[in-house]
């Protein structure tokens, strides 16, 4: 939740798998533990082997319900744009499907320069590596892990289900509260002391 509140369409994605399959999902709860990868919430929900194909149709039903009612986070359009007009590309890595993230982003008018998908928490380097962060902004700690993996400094965000404190413990090097808005003004000093 760094950009997007996905906790509406994502309730209501799993609740439409609950309800197809039989299998009781509390979708509520499910909400509360957003950014790790879906097979780790469907394993509470579902035996091994019927988790890839759980994850499947989860991810085939999730744009009927989950992308008109995620909203943008506050500040999200202007993070980035600050980074744009620095003359930076803003990059979107997440563990969510890629198409999908794509999908929600068009669908809320967030414009990055490219977006990447399927990596959590340090194998979200490899994308911050191949894109040359310098920095990444994130809500948990798996986004902290994935900066400093790729020796990018972490920026984070308390929005999603870890808190300033948990975030700062694993090692954020800046968390901006209470959100996003926080970022172009962050941003702009940051850039002025490097220069």
């Amino acid at each position: 939740m760094t950009l997007i509140d996905s906790r509406p369409g994502i309730k209501a994605a799993y609740e439409a798998l609950s309800a197809e399959t039989g299998t009781h999902i509390d979708a509520d709860l499910a909400i509360t533990r957003l950014g790790p990868p879906l097979d780790e919430e469907l394993a509470h929900w579902f035996p091994p082997e019927q988790i890839p194909g759980m994850g499947d149709r989860y991810r085939e039903i999730y744009p009927t319900y989950a992308i008109e009612p995620t909203l943008a986070m506050p500040g999200a359009r202007e993070a980035i744009t600050a980074v744009q007009q620095a003359g930076g590309r803003a990059i979107v890595v997440t563990a969510k499907h890629e198409p999908n993230a794509k999908l929600h982003l068009s669908h809320l008018g967030i414009a990055p320069d490219a977006v990447i998908g399927w990596l959590w928490a340090e194998a979200k380097a490899e994308a911050l590596r191949e894109y040359g962060a310098a920095a990444y902004v994130g809500d948990h700690v798996g986004d902290v892990r994935g900066a400093r993996t790729a020796e990018a400094l972490s920026v984070a965000v308390p929005t999603g289900p870890c808190s300033a404190a948990e975030l700062a413990a694993e090692g954020a090097d800046v968390v901006l509260e209470p959100d996003l808005t926080a970022f172009p003004a962050w941003l702009a000093g940051y850039l002025a002391e490097r220069a």
